[in-house]
């Protein structure tokens, strides 16, 4: 028999239009940071006070007692962030872009089976204890860096170049969401979110936003002689961060994205 354990309110929040954008931003912002950073700041010094932020954004988003938009969001931009600088450091160590991409891929997946054979779902919608939360922000980061690596084996492995890689990605996500209506027309209201069917087109999803947003964000970033826009890494880190800001904001103040045990202010 499994030992109950000790259940906590939901602190991750509703998947809705506003998670998907706030997704893809953190994620080209993650990858420009990391960039803009890496070219200006020493390497292991960057690496040394991202892991010490990334902790504290952690500690605090475990510290809060319901979803807070703030907290979470700023666990998730430290996670884009760091997550782009352990798939550099594999490729910086000689690692080639497809061979840490499997490496990733596989320890995702190990996460992955560790957690189902925890908690016998892998759903978003079940994250109401500590240790299904743990076992979600692994995920998190484990997606984070496959993505990183991920893009940047398309475009340069691959030669496919950023804006190429980022309509790429594009279409796969447009595929799985296509499969994933289609499949859940089948299955009755209370059967959806919980469901092989949504549990695996959320967490493609997931993953694939992860290099869509990397690869635009590197366009955007990018000098012109590698098929970039030339706005500069720091530029387009600086403006991504303030739509986010907008973004949680916003979300902070109207709980849109509020699971529907905490959209209430608390009495």
């Amino acid at each position: 028999m499994t030992t109950p354990l000790r259940t906590a309110p939901v602190r991750v929040p509703e998947i809705t239009a506003y998670f998907w954008i706030v997704k893809i931003l953190t994620t080209g912002a993650g990858e420009t940071t990391s960039d803009f950073l890496g070219h200006h700041v020493n390497p292991a010094v960057v690496a040394g006070v991202g892991a010490i932020v990334l902790a504290a954004s952690l500690v605090l988003q475990f510290r809060m007692h319901r979803y807070v938009a703030w907290t979470y969001w700023l666990a998730v931009s430290m996670v884009a962030i760091v997550g782009t600088m352990a798939a550099d450091v594999f490729h910086g160590l000689g690692v080639p872009y497809f061979a840490s991409t499997i490496v990733l891929a596989l320890a995702l997946a190990a996460i992955f089976a560790a957690w189902y054979r925890s908690e016998r779902t892998l759903s978003i919608h079940s994250i109401t204890t500590r240790r299904r939360e743990a076992y979600y922000w692994a995920t998190v980061i484990a997606t984070f860096a496959l993505g990183t690596a991920a893009g940047d084996m398309t475009a340069t492995t691959f030669g496919w170049g950023y804006l190429t890689s980022g309509i790429v990605f594009a279409v796969a996500i447009v595929v799985v969401g296509i499969a994933h209506y289609v499949a859940r027309r089948a299955l009755t209201a209370e059967h959806r979110h919980q469901s092989t069917n949504a549990v695996l087109a959320f967490w493609l999803a997931y993953i694939l936003t992860r290099p869509l947003g990397a690869s635009f964000a590197d366009w955007m970033g990018a000098p012109r002689a590698k098929g970039g826009l030339e706005w500069g890494e720091g530029t387009v880190s600086i403006a991504l961060f303030v739509v986010i800001f907008l973004f949680v904001a916003y979300l902070a103040v109207t709980r849109k994205d509020a699971p529907a045990d905490v959209r209430e202010p608390p009495s």
